[in-house]
């Protein structure tokens, strides 16, 4: 007679939850904090960790940010009412050199970087992941807005239920490895409010904490004061030239603009709409033109992360979707590799305002899985 398969808990293990241990990693958010709270109540054997990401002294009354001195204070409360015990780690020194000085390295190099991307692959699901192992979890849980599932050939990613909430645009990056050892349990919810919900139930003070906005290290969503306090000399003066050689104008350093940008050009009086269409650093240079100056339909893509079956380079071309912008729905493309970390992503429509230093990020043309993706590194 055979015998019946190990029935398997919630989070994919053949053991009691009292015998299986997770590590939560704790932002101080209603998210995170939700995810602790339930896998508390289903009686696993929770470690909450929140990471001290920078000097939270300046930061203590922001709202808005996450890892602020006032969200550890939270991610503690919330292990206090549930019972379990809780970690601060100083990864400063880690954050810095991981994140925040490319950051400001590829912003003056007039790309358009994405840290909460960076902060993932280098930080969360690298040396947090490491310290999660150390304390001997089975896995770790975080409180992401993604799916992950089972497939065929192992554990898969996948959107959230909730497109609204979707955060697979700053996780492409995420390897097979960190995959099997990862797990979200708020990606099948059907929208946030659900999410609030839980936290009422099980009286989180944070149940009605606003979401966090900006970048963490950025207040009030002001790149360039950021970086002229961490590369000093940043904001040099130069022209705005047209496309065509002409002056229009003068700038206070290239920090200040972004590829696509319209607004605020201090170039008024002109005919035609004119737009950021490049930025040359090292001529101290913006270069605006018309719209049309803007649409990209070939896009150089490097440092892939590939989450498909078959080996990236088995194919020739692959047809997918993809996300240029965390902001913009995937479009049909054609993704053609170069080699197993680069590759030609060709739009069948073109976009406008692709920009190095943002993420392109590939999905199933049909259904909901992430293949990967990888980073802009000339987009126009």
């Amino acid at each position: 007679m055979a015998l019946d398969a190990p029935q398997l808990n919630s989070l994919g293990f053949a053991k009691p939850p009292s015998e299986t241990r997770v590590v939560v990693a704790m932002s101080g958010g209603v998210d995170s904090s939700v995810v602790a709270a339930q896998l508390a109540e289903e009686g696993y054997d929770v470690v909450g960790v929140t990471l001290q990401l920078y000097d939270h002294g300046a930061a203590l009354a922001k709202k808005g940010a996450c890892c602020a001195g006032i969200d550890i204070h939270d991610a503690r409360r919330v292990a206090e009412d549930m019972g379990f015990p809780h970690y601060v780690l100083d990864y400063e020194n880690i954050f810095k050199d991981a994140v925040i000085d490319e950051f400001a390295d590829s912003y003056l190099a007039g790309a358009t970087p994405v840290p909460c991307i960076r902060c993932n692959e280098r930080v969360k699901f690298k040396d947090l992941l490491e310290t999660a192992k150390d304390l001997e979890a089975d896995c770790m849980a975080t409180g992401h807005y993604i799916q992950r599932k089972i497939g065929a050939q192992g554990p898969e990613l996948h959107c959230a239920e909730d497109a609204n909430r979707d955060q697979s645009y700053f996780l492409f990056s995420t390897t097979p490895e960190q995959l099997a050892y990862l797990r979200f349990p708020l990606g099948h919810l059907p929208s946030k409010d659900a999410t609030r919900e839980l936290a009422a139930r099980y009286g989180l003070q944070v149940a009605d904490k606003p979401d966090s906005q900006d970048i963490c290290f950025v207040p009030n969503g002001n790149y360039a004061s950021v970086i002229e306090k961490l590369r000093p000399g940043a904001a040099e003066p130069g022209e705005i030239v047209h496309a065509d050689g002409r002056v229009l104008g003068q700038h206070n350093g290239v920090i200040h603009y972004t590829i696509g940008q319209r607004r605020g050009l201090g170039i008024g009086g002109l005919e035609e709409p004119l737009y950021v269409v490049k930025l040359d650093v090292d001529a101290k240079q913006v270069i605006v033109g018309p719209k049309d100056m803007l649409s990209t339909r070939i896009v150089p893509v490097r440092e892939i992360n590939w989450l498909g079956d078959a080996p990236f380079t088995s194919r020739d071309e692959w047809h997918v979707s993809v996300k240029v912008r965390s902001t913009r729905p995937p479009r049909e493309a054609i993704v053609r590799p170069v080699s197993d970390t680069e590759a030609q992503v060709e739009l069948l429509t073109p976009e406008e305002g692709v920009s190095p230093g943002q993420a392109c990020v590939f999905y199933e043309t049909e259904g909901s899985r992430i293949l990967g993706g990888g980073w802009i590194w000339r987009g126009y």
